[in-house]
């Protein structure tokens, strides 16, 4: 059954550009990201609220997660709570996952989420990505070499069917591509569409 509201959900492979597409979507459409939660301490310049909610280990355990991990001895989560305090102040709000997190949340809200999956077919593209935000060139062949980036080099076969594919090569290409899906959102939420999810966008 279709909801009003829906979790767009930006995964891939690491340097694909999903926090740019996090932060067009919300420059662009108003889409606000879901807020995540952190029992990390705050960093200088950080806000609570703003980059996440820094939980004790005492309250972060009164959530009620959709998602939780450990990483380097710190817990982070993604909350019903989270989310729902979202959906509060608007229908569309989206959530920058791995796949295996995005795949947590189609099996527990499937009806409610839709995913952008973002690909770059050209691996110099990627690696010159990472090396231009900063990225040690060790660290960045560690990351190309990791079997989480392996994993996330592909479209797993449970997101397929809540999935458009978008190739970001090229920005102002995939720019396209993510005005055509938002379109196609705003109609299907209107009754008016019915082709978002399982969807490439051409190729411009």
């Amino acid at each position: 059954m279709e909801t009003a509201h829906k979790l767009i959900i930006i995964t891939g492979a690491t340097g694909t550009g999903k926090t740019t597409v996090s932060r067009y979507l919300t420059e662009n459409y108003h889409i606000k990201r879901v807020m995540t939660h952190t029992t990390r301490p705050m960093r200088v310049g950080e806000e609570n609220g703003v980059d996440y909610y820094f939980e004790t280990p005492e309250s972060f355990a009164t959530k009620h997660y959709i998602e939780a991990v450990t990483y380097a001895g710190y817990q982070y989560g993604s909350s019903h709570e989270s989310l729902n305090k979202a959906w509060a102040k608007a229908p569309f709000v989206s959530i920058v996952l791995d796949t295996a997190g995005a795949i947590t949340y189609a099996r527990n809200i499937p009806s409610d989420i839709v995913v952008l999956y973002l690909t770059i077919d050209d691996p110099n593209v990627l690696r010159q990505r990472l090396l231009g935000r900063g990225d040690e060139p060790k660290m960045v062949e560690a990351r190309l070499q990791s079997p989480e980036y392996t994993r996330d080099l592909s479209l797993p076969d449970e997101l397929k069917p809540f999935a458009t594919v978008i190739n970001n090569d090229s920005w102002p290409a995939a720019q396209v591509q993510i005005d055509a899906f938002m379109k196609h959102l705003a109609l299907k939420a209107a009754g008016l569409d019915s082709n978002v999810a399982n969807e490439t966008m051409p190729e411009h």
